[in-house]
């Protein structure tokens, strides 16, 4: 017979699943052959998954990724598109977060920059880190909101909170002297402490050139360039192959 208080006690100490468990283990009489030890170990189990669960939700949520369902597994890694099945595995692993260093991405569009990015930013949550995803050009349109209505602080605060930044489609557009400084606001606050992924249609090189102002470029790019992977992706475009697999069949 189930103890009816004990549940309600599992309840009121946030340990639901727990408290589930233990009222499937009841209907399992197989489970009764089982030691004190396996059975309470297995209610434990099932309450720390379920913990899991809900914090990689939470973390995937707060992310807030283009793509929430690309995953390093899924990487096409080949040489002919610039990035290693090592290269993979190493970035999947995520000690490159735990030294703050950076991933740079640039490539054709469609070559499939931001599912790579994505697929990071979802193994960080897997990780338990903190993940923030912007389109650069939305950034800094939200960057200029936040200086106009006094929030700016605080929205710099919340991206120097994020373990991992991923800024998509860097190098769209022209900047403004104001949106360069903000880059730079932003960056200086991650720099040695936290990393970012960027990618990007322009070739590393010309960073530089599309930023402007030599100085201010200077100090982005110090802080975004020298301690990162860079990662030139090549190939046809990905989009193209999936409409024209789509259209033959």
């Amino acid at each position: 017979m189930l103890n009816n208080p004990t549940i309600e006690k599992l309840h009121a100490l946030r340990l639901p699943t727990m408290a589930e468990a233990w009222v499937e283990q009841s209907k399992n009489t197989n489970v009764a052959s089982l030691s004190f030890d396996e059975r309470f170990g297995m209610l434990v189990d099932a309450e720390h998954m379920a913990r899991d669960n809900r914090r990689l939700n939470r973390l995937l949520k707060d992310a807030q990724l283009r793509l929430p369902n690309a995953c390093v597994e899924d990487i096409d890694a080949s040489p002919a598109r610039g990035i290693e099945k090592t290269m993979v595995r190493q970035l999947g692993a995520g000690g490159w977060i735990h030294e703050h260093l950076n991933v740079l991405l640039a490539g054709a569009t469609g070559v499939g920059k931001s599912f790579i990015a994505c697929a990071l930013g979802q193994s960080a949550c897997r990780q338990g880190r903190r993940v923030l995803y912007r389109r650069v050009p939305r950034l800094l349109d939200e960057l200029a909101l936040a200086r106009a209505d006094g929030s700016y602080a605080r929205l710099l605060a919340r991206l120097a909170k994020a373990d991992l930044l991923v800024l998509d489609d860097w190098g769209i557009g022209s900047l403004k002297e104001v949106q360069r400084h903000d880059l730079l606001e932003v960056l200086e606050d991650r720099y040695g402490q936290l990393s970012t992924v960027v990618t990007s249609q322009l070739p590393i090189g010309k960073w530089h050139e599309w930023i402007g102002d030599p100085t201010v470029a200077d100090a982005i790019l110090d802080r975004l360039v020298n301690n990162a992977y860079k990662i030139d992706l090549r190939g046809a475009s990905r989009r193209r192959e999936k409409t024209k697999t789509t259209q033959a069949d």
